[in-house]
């Protein structure tokens, strides 16, 4: 009864913002097509939108875990609820770090639509995965590109670290903080040129809060 009800909740969000997940879903075929060669032992999984996938210093930041990059497309909450039971329930990670909420906001997602879908993430993954599991929801970042929804993110944020310490085992990871100067500027050296994605430096911040929750 339980999996129909949170195949309902699936289905239900994903009529409701008008999303097709299924533009993924060769990519996150792509990215499962090997699992089966994976060492699953205390794995700590990173999944959400292109800053997790092109977040390939992964391993090398993080050296002494288990740490596996489950990022795709330009992808939103909506989508990862979608394939959270591909990218996040086989793996029964002990610990997953989610990344959405940034083309969220872009594509005009209220604060309210995008927790509305994580809390139906949350539905699923504490219905699929070991209780012990701990889910860490990554602050969507500031960017040059996207500067000007700049209120709409802090507003996001706020909203998202409150709802986190609401929820049992699931944590609020601050990246905006560390990547803003002592003005509350976004800093210019830690992005790739469309000003959008991050550079080594925009992820070596990144590692360094991320080592945080280990």
């Amino acid at each position: 009864m339980r999996i129909i009800l949170v195949g309902c909740l699936i289905s239900f969000a994903l009529m409701l913002h008008g999303q097709d997940p299924l533009r993924f879903e060769r990519e996150v075929n792509d990215l499962v097509a090997e699992d089966s060669s994976l060492n699953k032992r205390k794995l700590i999984l990173f999944t959400g939108s292109s800053s997790i996938r092109f977040w390939k210093s992964l391993q090398t930041d993080l050296p002494k875990q288990n740490a596996l990059n489950r990022g795709f497309g330009g992808s939103e909450m909506t989508d990862l609820l979608y394939f959270a039971e591909t990218l996040i329930v086989p793996y029964k990670p002990k610990k997953i770090f989610i990344y959405e909420g940034d083309n969220d906001l872009n594509s005009g997602k209220s604060v309210e639509e995008i927790l509305k879908t994580a809390e139906k993430l949350m539905t699923l993954i504490r219905s699929k995965l070991p209780k012990g599991s701990k889910v860490i929801f990554i602050a969507a970042k500031p960017s040059l590109a996207r500067w000007k929804l700049k209120d709409q993110y802090l507003d996001f944020n706020k909203a998202l670290k409150e709802w986190t310490e609401k929820q049992k085992g699931v944590k609020f990871a601050d990246v905006w903080t560390p990547m803003t100067d002592s003005n509350g500027e976004v800093l210019k050296d830690i992005f790739v040129e469309d000003g959008l994605h991050l550079n080594e430096k925009g992820y070596v911040l990144w590692a360094d809060v991320i080592r945080k929750f280990m």
